[in-house]
């Protein structure tokens, strides 16, 4: 039915995280100015009276989280309402995703709590997944969608990275530091009744007149479960995130048979897809993911304009991009699209739709 999006106040350029972090190692500095990222929303830990950045415990950390997601996710929810001209109480269920934090009771019963959503909403939180997990929501949000015809199921990606940051110097969190940014993004979606007028591929669906979603297709690369993991730091009392640099290789060898498969199931092939909405997950995974499907860079415009306005904005990234495809106004009654998300275990995430 509609997409909403949100971010924390403060954006940084590369150069000003630089700056602020007093990073001068040259090797380091290098990986933040070769990002393909100009700008990313972050809240920066609290700095002393000389404007050092003061140290953050895991417990400021997880609060942080909290209050971020809290406010970004609001946001993102409320605008995605107001797009589909709907009410707070008009929502049914509620699905959160992220990754940057842990909360017991969770985003969603948060959310209901202090926005005002009825208390009757079912709801269910995906904590943990990474990168692909808007995918995995949204795969659970449209199945409750379908059996619920007529109701509004609502997804949320809340996603502050910067409650997930460890500043100790090394190449290894270097790489991370330089990649992620905060952001929240909401998508609200409704099924039709069984009997509805349409119902094959090439039949176009009445108003709202939104993409259906025709199908889901997923891999887990097993030989690589380790190349994206959240690790304890015993040094720095503090969960630390890891990224292979092999990761943007293992993701592209096995980019075209995930996909072939999804588009298998609809007898499509991918000269058939107008419209790719690639998760921003780094400049080296675009590329790889690109080449691999034979995209054009036209076809990944979206997915490198949120990589650099943004950052990586881990799962709700796609739904940056799916937000600026609607903006264009390019789409056309009939044309298929396909969503594509990456994270760890590692996982390849795809879904088909069509306007």
């Amino acid at each position: 039915m509609s997409v909403g999006t949100a971010v924390t106040d403060q954006s940084y350029s590369q150069q000003e995280l630089l700056d602020i972090f007093d990073i001068t190692d040259p090797k380091v500095r290098s990986v933040f100015l070769n990002s393909a990222i100009e700008r990313r929303f972050l809240t920066v830990p609290p700095r002393d009276a000389d404007g050092a950045v003061l140290p953050e415990v895991q417990g400021e950390l997880l609060a942080k989280h909290k209050r971020l997601a809290l406010d970004m996710g609001a946001r993102a929810i409320r605008t995605c309402l107001e797009n589909a001209g709907i009410d707070l109480a008009d929502i049914d269920y509620l699905c959160c995703t992220t990754t940057t934090g842990f909360l017991t009771p969770g985003l969603s019963a948060h959310l209901i709590r202090d926005m005002g959503i009825l208390p009757r909403t079912s709801r269910v939180d995906v904590v943990g997944m990474g990168c692909n997990a808007g995918l995995n929501a949204l795969n659970a949000t449209s199945s409750w969608a379908m059996a619920n015809p007529g109701k509004v199921a609502v997804m949320l990606c809340a996603e502050a990275c910067s409650a997930a940051y460890v500043i100790d110097g090394t190449m290894r969190t270097a790489v991370v530091n330089s990649l992620f940014g905060d952001g929240a993004a909401a998508i609200a979606l409704i099924a039709d009744p069984p009997d509805a007028a349409y119902g094959g591929p090439s039949d176009v669906p009445p108003e709202p007149g939104g993409p259906r979603i025709l199908g889901f297709a997923s891999h887990l690369i097993t030989d690589a479960i380790g190349a994206m993991r959240y690790d304890w730091d015993d040094e720095q009392g503090k969960f630390s995130f890891y990224l292979d640099p092999e990761v943007p290789y293992v993701v592209g060898a096995n980019a075209e048979q995930v996909v072939d498969r999804l588009l298998a199931g609809a007898g499509l092939r991918r000269s058939d897809i107008a419209h790719w909405l690639v998760h921003s997950g780094g400049k080296k995974v675009i590329d790889a993911v690109r080449v691999n499907l034979r995209l054009t860079r036209h076809d990944v415009r979206h997915t490198t304009g949120v990589l650099r306005d943004y950052g990586n904005l881990s799962s709700g990234s796609f739904l940056f991009s799916y937000e600026r495809l609607l903006q264009e106004r390019v789409t056309k009654a009939g044309d298929y699209g396909v969503l594509m998300t990456m994270g760890p275990g590692s996982t390849i995430e795809t879904a088909l739709v069509q306007w």
